[in-house]
């Protein structure tokens, strides 16, 4: 990849779904307006990273220690709302994977899916794709910020 090349972290945990569909919208949003741009998948299991590698993200990799090692080194990053807390997706997002995305510099866009109890105010419960494709939308318009 290029050296001005805007970095992308995915992260999910299970199967992956919430992660194929933000790559997937990134792809059709971002691919023909915005040259440079390298989605990296972060599962915290193998399969969730490779079903993100299956629809075209760059390179992937799975595990606590990617995850923690990868946030720190990206510009943006995307997931749901659960890699900010301890514990989620059944149990696969640790203390550490959590302290990692909050402590990073990325700016993070979040889904604000309803799990581990949590209600976020003043968000209003769209199903997923309509959230994705608003995800990727504020991606876009923060990079055509820094253009």
């Amino acid at each position: 990849m290029e050296k001005n090349t805007i970095k992308i972290a995915i992260i999910d945990g299970q199967g992956g779904g919430i992660g194929q569909q933000i790559v997937l919208k990134i792809r059709e949003i971002l691919s023909e307006s915005i040259e440079n741009i390298e989605i990296i998948a972060l599962g915290t299991n193998a399969f969730a990273t490779v079903n993100m590698l299956r629809v075209k993200a760059n390179k992937g990799a799975s595990g606590e220690n990617a995850i923690v090692k990868n946030v720190s080194e990206v510009d943006f990053i995307l997931g749901s709302v659960s890699i900010l807390i301890s514990d989620a997706m059944m149990g696969e997002f640790t203390t550490r994977m959590s302290e990692a995305v909050a402590k990073s510099k990325a700016i993070k866009i979040l889904l604000p899916i309803n799990q581990s109890n949590i209600d976020i105010a003043l968000t209003q419960q769209e199903p997923l794709p309509h959230q994705v494709e608003d995800a990727v939308m504020r991606l876009k318009n923060y990079i055509e910020r820094t253009d």
